[in-house]
């Protein structure tokens, strides 16, 4: 009975000998070298059997009284064995488009037949392997828990993966149909001829609409498309969860908090002599009141921004430069003894159609940013005009303490704050730039930060041209006056 320990040795030798692996290469060399060494005795077999056949042929012909019988001789040896080489050859050339054939080829042809063998042995094993290769990752695309779909440039599916067709409501036999003439939803179309320089989209899936998709394309090579869906609704419960806990949350605190600053005002108009301790611990706490409250209302507006999908009859056209007005003489008042140079450059002419109550919170957050994070005798610039590609643009620039780059991206979260002590002392409640992302979202518009930390920062909301009202029939791009400008100082 053979000991365990003894397994190993099959395979791996003797202790100092070489393995299993150099032992069949070894041997493939030796091989080798025996099929050439034995072709090249056949070859000069051959060579050695024309030279025969044409020496008698020459002893023939000097026996007979030919003149010149050698020469005759050396040419007969030559044809022969030039003949035998042409017919191996031509019998090899025969079989290369089909397979080797099993008949062994004499002399040297021997070693392209030998050789031929060998790579086609060696292709069909590289068949092989990417045959497995290929079943085996498409395997792991099928499992693979993200929609996938493959499209031609005309937007055909040419391929897609089990989760595609239980995401997005496809299958198997939709293959050659163009994808946008399955999925008809307007955003979808609308979206999938700028996929690939826009964000991801987010819809419902198709046949079932308590899932959310999120989709994204990438191209690759020259001619392709990959259109990825993932599922995001597990997300967007817990979305929806937090939101309800915020508005929930704001909701009973807005009745405290009143009543609260409704003793603290009570108790600090009283005509009685008060402690000056007193006085300053109730002022504090009115200040803090007040700021809780305008926190609560802040979170109240953001909640309804993301729970609700804006309605059509919402939106009407709004005069920008009546709704700009009080803010900027709010901004004065709030700028009080700092003394801020507040400019303003706007088209009295241009409208825009949107929700006037959002756009009023959103262009006051922005105005009073600016004033409460410049420095005193600073310059604060609110414009409202059309771009060159006729886009309405509501801007303010401001002359403050400017912001990081490693900032800018995070500035429009909740409660982000760039300093926390700066913020807390000027009144800020952290929400007013996400308010006027939401605003910006649900207008179809998009913010753009741009600031130089020690010269100051420039917001811009830039809406989509269909949204400018041009008053008086005036081209776009140009105002009553001429001009297309109007100062509101």
């Amino acid at each position: 009975m053979t000991e365990p320990d003894d397994v190993p040795a099959l395979t791996a030798g003797r202790p100092g000998e070489p393995d299993l692996a150099t032992r069949r290469r070894r041997a493939r060399q030796v091989r080798r070298a025996r099929e050439r060494a034995r072709a090249w005795r056949e070859e000069f077999l051959l060579l050695a059997g024309s030279l025969l056949a044409g020496a008698m042929f020459g002893l023939w012909m000097t026996g007979a009284g030919v003149g010149g019988a050698w020469g005759w001789a050396t040419g007969l040896a030559g044809l022969l064995y030039a003949g035998s080489l042409l017919l191996r050859i031509a019998y090899l050339a025969r079989s290369l488009p089909i397979a080797w054939t099993r008949k062994r080829i004499w002399g040297v042809p021997g070693l392209v037949q030998a050789r031929q063998r060998r790579l086609r042995r060696s292709w069909h094993r590289r068949q092989r392997r990417l045959v497995r290769l290929l079943k085996r990752y498409h395997r792991s695309a099928m499992s693979v828990p993200d929609a996938m779909v493959v499209l031609t440039e005309d937007r055909e599916i040419e391929w897609l993966n089990d989760a595609a067709g239980e995401m997005l409501g496809l299958n198997s036999t939709d293959q050659g149909l163009r994808i946008d003439n399955l999925l008809r939803a307007p955003a979808f179309v609308d979206w999938l001829d700028h996929g690939a320089e826009q964000a991801p989209l987010e819809i419902r899936a198709p046949g079932d609409e308590t899932r959310a998709v999120s989709l994204r394309i990438e191209p690759y090579g020259s001619d392709r498309f990959l259109l990825i869906g993932r599922d995001i609704t597990a997300l967007h419960r817990l979305q929806g969860v937090r939101q309800d806990f915020v508005a929930n949350v704001s909701h009973e605190l807005r009745t405290p908090l009143t009543v609260l600053a409704g003793y603290v005002e009570t108790l600090l108009d009283t005509d009685e002599q008060m402690d000056p301790q007193m006085h300053r611990i109730l002022s504090n706490m009115h200040q803090q009141s007040d700021r809780m409250r305008r926190i609560v209302e802040d979170l109240l507006l953001l909640s309804r921004l993301e729970t609700s999908e804006p309605d059509e009859e919402m939106f009407e056209s709004v005069d920008v430069a009546a709704l700009v007005r009080p803010i900027l003489a709010d901004a004065r008042l709030l700028s009080g003894e700092e003394g801020h140079r507040i400019e303003s450059d706007i088209d009295v002419d241009l409208r825009l159609r949107g929700v006037p109550r959002e756009l009023q919170s959103a262009f006051s957050n922005l105005v009073f940013n600016a004033v409460k994070y410049t420095p005193a005798g600073g310059r604060v610039a609110v414009g409202w005009s059309l771009d060159p590609k006729g886009r309405p643009v509501f801007e303010v620039t401001d002359s403050g303490i400017g912001i990081e780059a490693r900032h800018i991206p995070r500035l429009t979260e909740r409660f982000y704050r760039i300093d926390v002590g700066r913020s807390r002392s000027r009144g800020g409640t952290g929400l007013g730039l996400a308010i006027v992302k939401h605003v910006a979202l649900r207008h179809g518009a998009r913010l753009k930060i741009e600031s130089t930390p020690g010269q100051g920062s420039r917001f811009r909301v830039i809406f989509p041209a269909q949204r400018a009202i041009l008053h008086e029939g005036r081209p776009a791009g140009t105002a009553a006056d001429g001009s297309g400008r109007n100062g509101l100082d």
